[in-house]
């Protein structure tokens, strides 16, 4: 009796190990074990099997191996896929959108190969339109989209375009197919007078033109900004249309509306009055400073705004007076001035216009390259 209770009271050993916990028999355990051991050693023979194969050439150049990955993470010449990342597209896309960083096209002459400067080695951009799909230049005049590409890997970058030009040997006795715009001073070789202080290069006349067509006219050059907003406004039946558009100046007007909005002043209803002006419709347009002949809207870097946010027709209420004035357009010129300190290379010129027949106040923003201020007349420019 005594030896019944005794072995009722006896615990059993605990289990020997995890797998007897687990109810695993000892013979199962060494099975397991075995396979265990037989499925690292696996591993690292193929392991071993790639670094080799790798670093004797002899994988595909487009498989990325452990090796590969591990080299263009920690080097930043390393042309791989592992480069197409949001930072690197980013990155890329800081240099292309201006310092406004809200410019959403850039402008080439057809035929240039494509360039960017904060690409990595091996990586470069290349057109994504159908017809053209792959190649580093555009092949005519038109609109393109564009992508980075590294080997293989292509990421297209978004919402920017590239705009190649027509060039300016295409303008035979001052038009282009039917579109009629007329000659700049000192095209035919003779001697141009320009401003002491201004930079010769900018009252050269265009090397080429946008061709604008009703297909084309909204495309996007910036975040407020269309090719449509630019054009000017004559023979509204004669389709395409030639631009003149110089990206500094649309940089220039972003910066100004990226200073007012931090303001607090709505600058969504941004409206462009005039932009381009070819030179024959320039000679009935006004003066916007200096001579008529060497309007800054004839060489595509001016424009002439008002912020338009209500949608009544006119300038904003922007310094909350109450009424729409002159003063309004003051309150641009501001940011103009606070702009040009920021970034010296867009100096200008800022010229405040007062209603009149037609229009309210506005104001005229370029980028000449010296520094300018007037107050204009009620006929505008």
């Amino acid at each position: 009796m005594l030896l019944v209770a005794e072995r009722a009271l006896h615990l059993p050993e605990p289990p020997a190990s995890r797998w007897h916990r687990a109810g695993v028999t000892p013979r199962t355990e060494r099975w397991l074990e075995v396979g265990g051991y037989a499925l690292v050693l696996l591993l690292a023979i193929g392991w071993t099997w790639t670094i080799v194969m790798a670093g004797m050439g002899k994988l595909d150049e487009g498989l990325a191996t452990p090796a590969s990955i591990t080299a263009s993470i920690t080097n930043a010449d390393g042309p791989t896929a592992a480069y197409l990342t949001d930072a690197t597209l980013m990155a890329l896309t800081g240099e292309l959108r201006g310092a406004s960083g809200k410019l959403r096209a850039q402008i080439s002459p057809a035929g240039a190969p494509l360039e960017a400067d904060s690409l990595p080695a091996g990586a470069h951009l290349q057109l994504e339109s159908p017809d053209a799909s792959g190649s580093d230049a555009a092949p005519k005049a038109g609109i393109w989209k564009l992508a980075v590409a590294v080997g293989s890997a292509i990421k297209p970058i978004a919402d920017f375009s590239l705009i190649s030009i027509r060039p300016r040997s295409d303008k035979l006795n001052g038009r282009v197919g039917l579109y009629f715009i007329g000659n700049w001073p000192g095209e035919s070789g003779g001697r141009v007078s320009v401003p002491k202080a201004a930079p010769p290069a900018r009252y050269q006349p265009p090397s080429g033109f946008i061709e604008v067509t009703p297909q084309n006219a909204d495309t996007r050059v910036s975040e407020h900004f269309t090719l449509r907003d630019f054009l000017t406004h004559d023979q509204p039946s004669v389709w395409p249309k030639y631009l003149v558009l110089e990206m500094r100046n649309v940089d220039k007007l972003e910066l100004v509306l990226s200073d007012l909005a931090s303001r607090g002043v709505d600058v969504s209803g941004v409206k462009v009055m005039s932009g381009f002006r070819t030179p024959q419709y320039n000679k009935g347009g006004g003066n916007t400073g200096g001579p008529a002949g060497l309007s800054r809207h004839k060489y595509g870097d001016a424009a002439d705004i008002f912020i338009d946010s209500n949608k009544d027709g006119v300038m904003d209420d922007l310094n909350h007076d109450g009424r729409v004035t002159i003063a309004d357009s003051r309150v641009v010129q501001q940011a103009v001035d606070r702009v040009e300190a920021a970034h010296p290379e867009l100096v200008g010129g800022a010229g405040i216009y007062p209603a009149a027949a037609g229009h309210g106040p506005f104001i005229h923003i370029d980028s000449r390259g010296y520094r300018a201020r007037w107050v204009g007349g009620p006929g505008g420019g």
